[in-house]
């Protein structure tokens, strides 16, 4: 059923399977194929495989693996897809900061399904595997294009890591001069979370800088933390109230002089695509996530590509190995001693680069920036529309447009009704789509909420979301205790996000689930409901 002209809103009810972990499902004997053995003149070639493994290394016992049939497999896996909201599925402009837009389907099918991608292996001799080498080399140099940098690692396995990278390599950068004394890196606190957690796990001290009263980091208040223990500055551009800082130039003017290094984090640069480079300000490292801007699906951090560039002055500092051309031959440089060394296996995650190498010549250098003015302008419509909802407020700089994001708050819905973002969110799974990201603790915003529209959700998409939190609202105001036992529409009809923080409730793992007991939990559970 489409959507209800008069409200804009759709019936929704989402699948619900009490579903078995996969391995809760194995039946002993059961297989989902049935693996050839090996023929007599193969052994006789190269033994038995098992016999070529170092006994130390060899398992003292069968992995635990599930035994199960293919259509117990397919049933199970779908089962799980109906549970579950993404991008492909719903309106996914919710999830604040993360820059999710569509990821054209060709681009599945020229790099995961591609065998010429797909079978490549990265420790294979270089000379049958130019044609992967070339796309990558070619990937470095459009990004270089697209951020004035001069060079690229792929390396970083996302955002995060890139940021760490970058911290590796101002510390490497300033031990090379001699310069031990550099054990600060200044950020703001509205630029992204990791450009603090990552240069901390580098070993450094964060001095994070606040906000004025229209969401700018302070000028003076970062001039003043500035001194020669500085080794870098980590900040996002615009940061996340989507707020262009029009004095960023200043800012790292002001680091240069006292010899710190300027990374800009432009995880999410989906606004200033093709309308500003991070080496035009100044910066001397510039980082971009592949898996949001450049249109790479998320994948849970499994696809994640943290792009790192940097001026050619640092260059030499960067991980191995580095993808360079020589005459027509495309090789592996290993040939950097003062490199930081690894930061992750190999050169990084292939068939995400080749999505990303695919979506910019698509689009071309005229089309990233029509991407970019597309964002702005489905950004600003949706502020437009969302401050008129009762109960939403847009905080900091009144009458200022915003770029990609804006930092929204539900601060006088609160007031009013008592009802918060965290009682939004759950009742917005009831109209099928995602929510949004709760943006970054600490709430310097009171009971905040971004959200990020690309340039792939349609003026009819982007109707229907202001039309469901116009709904939720409204049900607030009228019947507050109904938006607070949302949701109802969804698979799990309430959930306890203090549960989520507790370790005892955590198991990333099988036999840590096992081992706390969390299985034989959850089904007593099962057995209440039944």
């Amino acid at each position: 059923m489409g959507r209800n002209p008069k409200t804009l809103l759709r019936k929704f009810h989402e699948a619900k399977w009490d579903e078995q972990i996969i391995l809760e499902m194995s039946v002993p004997g059961e297989r989902g194929i049935l693996v050839r053995e090996a023929e007599p003149e193969v052994r006789r070639e190269v033994g038995s495989g098992v016999s070529a493994i170092p006994p130390g290394l060899r398992r003292r016992s069968k992995p635990g693996l599930p035994e199960v049939n293919q259509a117990r497999v397919l049933r199970h896996f779908l089962h799980l897809s109906q549970e579950t909201l993404g991008t492909d599925v719903n309106i996914d402009i919710g999830e604040g900061t993360c820059t999710m837009k569509y990821s054209p389907k060709v681009h599945e099918q020229i790099s995961n399904r591609n065998p010429a991608i797909r079978d490549v292996h990265p420790l294979q001799p270089t000379e049958t595997m130019q044609g992967t080498l070339e796309i990558v080399y070619k990937l470095e140099q459009l990004l270089k294009e697209v951020s004035g940098m001069d060079r690229f690692t792929f390396q970083p396995s996302g955002g995060a890591q890139g940021v760490y990278t970058s911290a590796a390599m101002i510390r490497a950068y300033h031990e090379s001069r001699g310069d031990t004394q550099r054990t600060e890196a200044i950020t703001t606190m509205f630029s992204h979370p990791c450009d603090a957690a990552a240069p901390a796990t580098a070993g450094y001290k964060i001095i994070t800088i606040m906000p004025d009263k229209d969401g700018y980091a302070d000028i003076e208040a970062f001039k003043g933390a500035l001194s020669k223990r500085t080794a870098g500055i980590f900040i996002t551009n615009p940061e996340d109230t989507g707020i262009y800082n029009p004095l960023i130039d200043e800012f790292v003017k002001a680091a240069h002089e006292v010899g710190a290094l300027c990374h800009t984090d432009q995880a999410n640069a989906n606004g200033i695509l093709g309308i500003a480079r991070a080496r035009d300000a100044g910066f001397d490292l510039s980082q971009f996530n592949l898996h949001k801007t450049f249109s790479v699906p998320h994948q849970s951090t499994g696809g994640s590509v943290g792009a790192l560039g940097c001026t050619a002055e640092l260059a030499e500092f960067l991980p191995v190995p580095q993808v360079k051309l020589a005459g027509e031959k495309y090789y592996l440089d290993y040939n950097a001693p003062r490199s930081i060394g690894k930061v992750r296996s190999f050169i990084g995650n292939v068939p995400s680069l080749v999505k990303a190498y695919a979506w910019i010549m698509q689009l071309g250098d005229e089309g990233l920036r029509q991407v970019a003015i597309c964002s702005v302008l489905n950004n600003n419509y949706l502020m437009q529309k969302l401050q008129q909802i009762p109960g939403v407020v847009v905080r900091y700089a009144p009458g200022r447009r915003r770029l990609e994001q804006v930092r929204y708050s539900w601060e006088k819905l609160y007031e009013d009704t008592g009802v918060g973002t965290e009682d939004v969110r759950r009742r917005m799974a009831d109209f099928g789509v995602q929510s949004y990201s709760t943006s970054h603790l600490p709430w310097i915003v009171p009971q905040p909420f971004t959200i990020e529209p690309t340039e792939s959700f349609s003026k009819d998409d982007l109707d229907e979301y202001v039309a469901i939190l116009t709904q939720i609202s409204k049900e607030a105001y009228e019947n507050p205790e109904f938006v607070k036992g949302a949701p109802y529409n969804s698979v799990v009809h309430r959930n306890s996000s203090a549960s989520m923080d507790d370790p005892v409730n955590i198991a990333v793992t099988w036999r840590q689930f096992v081992k706390k007991g969390l299985d034989k939990r959850v089904r007593r559970s099962a057995t209440k409901r039944s």
